[in-house]
């Protein structure tokens, strides 16, 4: 059975960083996209950033480009979120999704920030900043 689990999250200042990483486990082959969401009190669970399986492609929210990186290892099915230069607009709960569903590279593009394209996600871990 495949289990997605974050960790990394925790307390910051603003303008402090976070490693957040996503292990998956219970499959042998990497997914074809590894995604981050979050869901901050009181509003809809959003997307952060996605990459392929090859890192080929990889997209952002645009409010976090440029502060945000991600990236995955696909030897350790595992995937990661670098958040730099963070905001108290960053405060919520994050969350990995990936999919393993085979999927061409066209509608890879089109499907990295849609939540129903992903197949398997995680509990969640909490990161709160604070000003």
């Amino acid at each position: 059975q495949v289990q997605v689990v974050e960790s990394g999250g925790g307390s910051v200042q603003s303008g402090g960083s976070l490693r957040l990483t996503c292990a998956v486990s219970g499959r042998t082959f990497a997914a074809y996209i590894m995604g981050w969401f979050r869901q901050a009190p009181g509003k809809e669970r959003e997307f952060v950033a996605a990459i392929s399986w090859s890192a080929n492609h990889v997209k952002y929210l645009d409010s976090v480009k440029g502060r945000f990186t991600i990236s995955r290892d696909n030897d350790k099915n595992t995937a990661y979120l670098q958040m730099n230069s963070l905001r108290p607009e960053d405060t919520a709960v994050y969350f990995c999704a990936d999919r393993e569903r085979v999927i061409t590279t066209v509608q890879l593009v089109a499907s990295m920030s849609l939540e129903h394209e992903h197949d398997y996600w995680g509990q969640g871990t909490k990161v709160t900043v604070s000003s």
